[in-house]
């Protein structure tokens, strides 16, 4: 058995994706490294604010609980 994987759909996809950010950004890496990290950033801050309106929601009974 060999130790290196072979490649399949998903990398292939992750392939791809690479290849548009960086055209997505005139075919400068650094720039879509920027551009992915700030779109990371922005999500987790998106991320952290709808946690606390659904932990607010929460704890005035707006979600209940499911159970089973």
């Amino acid at each position: 058995m060999s130790s290196v994987s072979e490649p399949n759909e998903q990398d292939d996809g992750l392939e791809a994706a690479i290849d548009q950010a960086i055209a997505a950004c005139g075919g400068d890496t650094r720039a879509a490294v920027r551009a992915l990290i700030f779109a990371s950033n922005f999500l987790e801050s998106e991320i952290t604010d709808l946690k606390k309106a659904l932990s607010h929601a929460y704890v005035r009974g707006r979600f209940r609980t499911y159970s089973g």
